[in-house]
C-alpha cells in the first residue's frame, strides 16, 4: 500500500468572506493560500454537479486547515454532499494517486475515479466504513 502523509483538514462553510475573519483574527491563524477550483474534473471528483469552490488554507502550528465555500451550495445536492456547510474531511497526500486508487479494496466507496482539477492537483474522495469523507490527493 502507498504511504500516506497528512495534508489538511477541511471544513465546508456557508460564506467564506464572513467566516474568514474569525479564523484569521480571532484564532490568529495565518492565511497560507487562497484559490478557486471548478470545472468538470473537480465536479466529478467531489460528486457535485457544476461545482466550483473558493478555498482558503490556514496554518495552525503545522496543521493546514482548509475552509471551502461551494457554488452551488448545499441546496442543490442531496444530504451528505461535500458542499454542505459543516461537512468536514481529512486530506491525505500520496506520491502516486493512480497506484493508491488501484490498490484500494473493491468494497471501498469512492465518489469518482481520480481526477486532475484545473488547479493541477489530482484528487480522489472516498468514504470510510461510517461514511466520513477522506480526500486523497497527489500534490
Amino acid at each position: 500500500m502507498t504511504s500516506l502523509s497528512a495534508h489538511h483538514v477541511g471544513v465546508t462553510v456557508r460564506d467564506l468572506e464572513e467566516i474568514l475573519p474569525f479564523y484569521r483574527d480571532v484564532l490568529d491563524l495565518s492565511v497560507a493560500d487562497r484559490f478557486r477550483v471548478g470545472g468538470e474534473a473537480f465536479s466529478d471528483a467531489v460528486g457535485v454537479g457544476d461545482a466550483r469552490g473558493e478555498f482558503v488554507h490556514l496554518e495552525a502550528d503545522g496543521i493546514r486547515l482548509e475552509l471551502v465555500e461551494y457554488d452551488p451550495a448545499a441546496r442543490a445536492t442531496p444530504a451528505g454532499g461535500l458542499n454542505q456547510p459543516g461537512v468536514a474531511h481529512v486530506g491525505l497526500d500520496v506520491p502516486d494517486l493512480e497506484a493508491f486508487a488501484n490498490g484500494l479494496p473493491d468494497d471501498v466507496e469512492t465518489l469518482s475515479e481520480p481526477r486532475t482539477t484545473e488547479s493541477g492537483t489530482s484528487i480522489l474522495f472516498l468514504r470510510d466504513p461510517e461514511g466520513n469523507l477522506i480526500e486523497i490527493l497527489e500534490s
